[in-house]
């Protein structure tokens, strides 16, 4: 290193990249303990900051909560909801009234739709409304404890709900973000909340194995028995999501939803009373094993196994003179067949023809 001029090797590495002596990070400003995202000056991030502010408050616009649910009311519903989880439990519902996932179970009453992993095709506007009679009615007690009270609050219109869809929550359970399907449900999107306090939240990115979940555009706090009414870009331009880490206890929710008169559902395979009856299939033939028409000997399973070899040694102890017949034969089977076989012939005359009177054994 003397020899070059140089006495430490960070002045060397130095020299020989000098352009990146005007290098600056981009990545991150820790000011203020929050990670910055790329920005190339302090002008693009105040923008970046401005416009989120503006995306939060059209949220914030597209947004109403009232609390019209006392604790004696919740504690009334969230029963009610124990009851429907006790049945579904009990397979006393039809097939695609509950749908199952890890921490959080649906309960679909009036209409139900296929989505996420039940589409065949993914991405926005795949979803179908399942045929009619497909899932189970709304319950009496939700018309009467939750669409009732939201009608005389003037929350929603009379006759505005069809479809009704209970969210039953663990702790560390979530819904990931999404938009609900605009060409299946009418505006606006009511939500109430039992059990416990919770939050939702509007543009946020999920990341998996682990899960991970982005900074939200906006937060919104949901008390329990509080109702949550989304309409305008609060329903239609951001998504929104329940993240694991805002379920910290047991958390229900009651979606309440009128679908669209032209929302596409998924083809029918019954027959209609009009068509023709379908011409019944043949019954495919069905092939049956060869009987043989030896009888079964019930004593063949204790004797010894015949081999090949055993065959063998057994045709030449008959065929062949005493004088050329083979002494030492190390087959325990052998010697038990040649026995068998001396006995056999003790009565039979001895010809040119004794060896067609062997009967070997099958195996």
């Amino acid at each position: 290193m003397a020899a070059s001029g140089y006495t430490d090797l960070r002045e060397k590495l130095k020299s020989m990249t000098p352009h990146r002596d005007d290098y600056k990070p981009k990545v991150s400003d820790y000011s203020n303990g929050r990670k910055r995202k790329y920005h190339d000056s302090e002008e693009d991030y105040s923008d970046y900051e401005e416009q989120r502010e503006v995306e939060a408050q059209k949220v914030q616009d597209g947004i109403r909560q009232v609390n019209i649910f006392s604790s004696v009311d919740c504690a009334h519903i969230e029963a009610k909801i124990d009851d429907v989880v006790s049945k579904a439990e009990k397979g006393l519902y039809r097939e695609h009234t509950v749908d199952r996932a890890p921490l959080r179970n649906k309960y679909f009453f009036g209409e139900g739709y296929t989505y996420g992993a039940q589409l065949e095709k993914r991405g926005p506007g795949q979803e179908r409304l399942y045929s009619k009679g497909e899932v189970d009615d709304i319950p009496d007690w939700v018309h009467e404890l939750v669409i009732k009270k939201l009608v005389e609050s003037r929350v929603i219109p009379e006759g505005f709900v069809n479809s009704a869809v209970i969210n039953d929550y663990q702790p560390g359970g979530c819904i990931v973000s999404h938009v609900d399907p605009i060409h299946i449900f009418e505006r606006p999107i009511v939500s109430v909340s039992f059990f416990s306090d919770s939050a939702l939240c509007f543009g946020c990115k999920f990341q998996f194995k682990p899960i991970r979940v982005s900074e939200p555009v906006l937060f919104l706090p949901v008390r329990r028995g509080s109702v949550t009414v989304l309409s305008g870009y609060a329903a239609d331009e951001i998504t929104h999501c329940i993240r694991p880490q805002d379920i910290k206890e047991r958390r229900a929710v009651i979606i309440l939803r009128k679908t669209r008169s032209d929302a596409p559902r998924l083809e029918t395979k019954a027959l209609s009373a009009t068509d023709p009856p379908a011409a019944t299939p043949e019954r495919p033939r069905i092939l049956k094993p060869k009987r043989s028409h030896r009888k079964a000997d019930p004593d063949a399973a204790h004797r010894p196994r015949v081999l090949e070899m055993d065959k063998e040694e057994n045709r030449r102890a008959v065929i062949l003179p005493e004088h050329r017949r083979k002494r030492g034969s190390s087959s325990e089977n052998y010697w038990r067949r040649s026995h068998e076989a001396s006995d056999s012939y003790d009565d039979t005359d001895d010809n040119a023809n004794s060896a067609r009177k062997v009967k070997m054994r099958r195996h």
